[in-house]
């Protein structure tokens, strides 16, 4: 194959200044080879061009011509094909005194040709076949060969790799975004100090580029304006360095201070690592193995075969590859993978570790034992010794055989004791800092390895056991459900056992272990009998069948258990749970468990605190709470203490005044049951308060008991009274009852010395409850309110009542006084 030249000079000086395009003026094609298609010189002409540094002398003496930078630079052309091309400074006159010009010599490649023999285009750097200025004759002929420089010889460029060994795996990152990103990827901005320092860059990037990308690679070692180059690679001098460069441009400064952040790009990295430990020929064999373009896989096992350290990443990578092609390495190889992988001195990751799991299970029955066992004591030690939870144990059948029986023994030697010494200390399963379901999983995968290496740990299984128990109840399984069933599934023992934990503890706390059979499926469906956790898995659908009816709900998740109250009262209390979650029934619903079941059966349970609960806090008016009083006193007088005693009493007290049933001295024990029961709860106060009240202020009340509340001077309790008063009912009666209304104004009139707060607040009933309801009557209701009140006390009454209610409150105190001597005489 023979390649057309094309020769391209500045006819004139060109300063530092100009604009260095080549269809500057003055700029001419001075050599053509014949044949060559018009557009494509055309297009030529906007590609060749040479603008010196911005500090270049006018007239430069020959040495600091020869000193400025070389522009080697490989161009895609529109039709498909490429221009190789080579730019350098030359004195315009033709000698050293000369402004200073630049002489562009370039070949050209048809579309789907390569470089004669398939050499990389950046093998032509400094070839003895460029000419550095406009030849002489007519039109060049072709040229078969670009003889390359012993500019890159293999160690020149090891060293070079060596010395940006902080900037390569960030370059090679970049690199493979332009190459694989497609017209939008951007360029990768070199900044170097020399032009050849550019050149060596591509030199790298084309060695670790899949084959047909490298030839492909468009690149220039020099430019002055880096946004306006059309290659993939650009090299450029400090100087010209991009600032604030937009995304397009990836900048990688390689004459400033070195990168800090780290790269996360396993295929970069593993290029950086062999071109540091200078093997550039791995790159050449990783290509022989299947991949995709940029695969990190290929490159990462090719380079751990040959002894290369790579990072956790990149191992990861060769595992990854491995265990999606376990045929594709020979034995040979397949050893020297799995000893990097297994090198006791390196740290793990996750990441890496879940990999190897995976190529385990691949090389599994395929690979000889020895292989498939380095990898099982590998997971197994990490297991055991490591803190991360998701490394896989492997099976037994990756130690059987010749080869991997003295691994397993050996592992058993290594790792036994310390294995059975956490599982009988336990590792803290819960705390402030505790993932959730974190310390269930390293119990699982230590019980699941004791398993797998034969190490007898059933005497420590009951208290191992009682930990996952609290662990799943309190923190809940996690991440950690699947690998949990996976045990239960393989250990038929540790499920008994565990699932029995977990029944007995549910009633402590059923909400929570309803929440953790939401989260994994516990398999309880078998011969064990189970109750708790069938009525937590049953308790949703029971709630939401039951609807507002919270007794049907109980009654229904009883019945999902499977067992009777009677038979086993601890059911009642994890149904209880679940239906009211911490909460208290209404004071009927708890009439309905206690009538449901037995007193026996609820003090077993521990249930009796819930319907104690439900009794005191109940609103005042609930009249279902008086009447659940007596029973609970009945049902659990030993287990109620004396505060609470004191306070269902005063519910008792208030159900017996309603039914007339209370004994003499209401007052006083109304004051005797509030003290007790301090700090009495407000709805409990108030319905024994408002039940005295509203016998106090009916007619038929005992007087005794009036004068006893009325001179009892308690704040609360008159209070009370004067709440009852102004109630609906107490209006209507005062509206309707002449005799009603004459009671209570000779009782609101009366005791006008027993205390403060009695005084404000039958003078305020005075006023705001009787004086509106008597203003409201007809003449004829007034005439019976004063008839009443005479028949109820005497002529002075009724005249008092004349009096008050003709003069308003003015008179209230001396008509007030008036009556109470009157009443006293009597």
């Amino acid at each position: 194959m023979s390649l057309a030249q094309l020769h391209y000079t500045s006819a004139r000086a060109v300063s530092a200044d100009d604009d260095g395009g080549g269809s500057g003026s003055g700029a001419r094609f001075t050599a053509v080879s014949a044949g060559l298609p018009t557009p494509v010189l055309a297009e030529a002409e906007q590609l060749l061009g040479y603008e010196p540094p911005a500090e270049t002398p006018h007239r430069p003496d020959s040495g600091q011509l020869r000193s400025l930078p070389e522009a080697l630079s490989f161009s895609e052309l529109m039709d498909g094909g490429h221009l190789l091309a080579r730019a350098v400074a030359y004195a315009g006159s033709g000698g050293g005194s000369g402004a200073v010009g630049f002489h562009a010599h370039a070949v050209h490649l048809p579309a789907g040709t390569r470089l004669p023999g398939g050499v990389l285009p950046i093998t032509a750097w400094r070839s003895p076949s460029w000419a550095s200025v406009p030849p002489r004759g007519g039109a060049p002929e072709r040229i078969s060969a670009l003889p390359a420089s012993a500019a890159f010889g293999p160690e020149a460029l090891n060293d070079f790799a060596v010395s940006r060994s902080p900037w390569l795996a960030a370059v090679f990152a970049d690199l493979r975004q332009v190459c694989s990103g497609g017209p939008d990827a951007g360029r990768l901005v070199l900044v170097e100090r020399h032009s050849a320092d550019a050149a060596r860059w591509v030199a790298l990037a084309s060695a670790v580029l899949p084959p047909d990308d490298a030839h492909r690679l468009t690149f220039t070692t020099y430019t002055r304006r880096p946004a306006d180059a059309p290659h993939q690679i650009v090299g450029v001098l400090p100087e010209d360095a991009p600032r604030n460069a937009p995304p397009a441009l990836r900048v990688h400064d390689c004459a400033g201070a070195r990168p800090a952040a780290p790269v996360e790009d396993a295929w970069a990295e593993t290029c950086a690592r062999i071109w540091r430990n200078r093997s550039p020929e791995l790159f050449r064999t990783a290509a022989e193995l299947p991949g995709g373009p940029f695969a990190a896989g290929p490159l990462a096992v090719t380079a751990l075969c040959a002894g290369v350290p790579l990072g956790s990443a990149e191992r990861a990578a060769a595992a990854e590859w491995a265990a999606e092609r376990p045929y594709a390495l020979d034995e040979e190889r397949t050893h020297r993978l799995t000893d990097a992988l297994t090198d006791p001195e390196i740290d793990r990751t996750p990441h890496e570790l879940a990999s190897v799991a995976r190529l385990l299970t691949a090389l599994d029955g395929r690979a000889p034992a020895g292989v498939t066992a380095s990898l099982g004591a590998l997971l197994v030690t990490e297991a055991v010794y490591g803190n991360d939870v998701t490394v896989v144990p492997p099976g037994r059948s990756v130690f059987s055989g010749p080869g991997g029986e003295p691994v397993a023994a050996a592992l058993v030697e290594a790792v036994g004791d310390d294995l059975r010494t956490e599982l009988a200390n336990g590792s803290p399963l819960t705390g402030p800092d505790a993932v959730p379901g974190h310390g269930v999983g390293r119990t699982v995968q230590l019980l699941r390895i004791a398993r797998l290496l034969d190490v007898d740990c059933a005497d420590l299984l009951p208290g191992v056991v009682r930990r996952i128990a609290r662990a799943l109840r309190d923190e809940g399984a996690g991440d950690c459900g699947q690998v949990l069933l996976e045990l239960l599934d393989e250990q038929f023992d540790v499920r008994t056992a565990l699932l029995g934990e977990l029944d007995r503890i549910a009633p402590k706390d059923p909400t929570a272990t309803e929440r953790l059979l939401t989260d994994v499926a516990l398999p309880f469906t078998g011969a064990q009998t189970l109750p708790h956790l069938r009525m937590c898995a049953a308790a949703a659908e029971a709630r939401a069948h039951g609807g507002e009816d919270r007794v049907k709900a109980l009654n229904a998740v009883l019945r999902a258990g499977g067992m009777s109250p009677f038979t086993e009262p601890l059911v009642l209390r994890t149904a209880v749970g679940l239906v009211w979650d911490g909460g208290a029934p209404t004071a009927g619903e708890a009439r309905q468990l206690l009538a449901a079941s037995t007193s026996d059966a609820h003090r077993t349970a521990g249930t009796w605190s819930v319907l104690v609960a439900a009794a005191l806090g109940a609103d005042a008016d609930d009249a279902e709470a008086a009447e659940l009083a007596p029973d609970l006193l009945r049902g659990f007088p030993q287990e109620i203490d004396a505060r609470t005693r004191h306070a269902l009493q005063l519910l008792e007290f208030a159900q017996g005044l309603r039914s007339d049933a209370a004994a003499p001295g209401w007052t006083e024990t109304a004051l005797r049951l509030c003290a007790g029961a301090e700090p009495v709860e407000p709805g409990v106060r108030e319905q024994a308060y408002g039940a005295l009240a509203g016998r106090l202020l009916a007619p038929e009340r005992p007087e005794a008991e009036l004068y006893a509340f009325v001179h009892s001077a308690d704040q609360e309790l008159i209070a009370a009274y004067g709440r009852a008063a102004r109630q609906d009912t107490v209006l209507a009666r005062l509206r309707s009852e002449p005799a009603y209304a004459a009671d209570c104004f000779t009782v609101w009139s009366a005791h006008p010395h027993a205390g403060e707060t009695w005084s404000t607040t039958r003078t305020a009933l005075l006023e705001e409850v009787l004086r509106p309801a008597v203003r409201a009557l007809s003449p004829e209701q007034l005439t019976a309110v004063e008839e009443a009140a005479g028949h109820a006390g005497s002529s002075r009454t009724a005249e008092a009542f004349r009096s008050w209610h003709r003069s308003g409150g003015g008179l209230r105190r001396r008509l007030g006084s008036r009556i109470a001597a009157r009443v006293r005489r009597a």
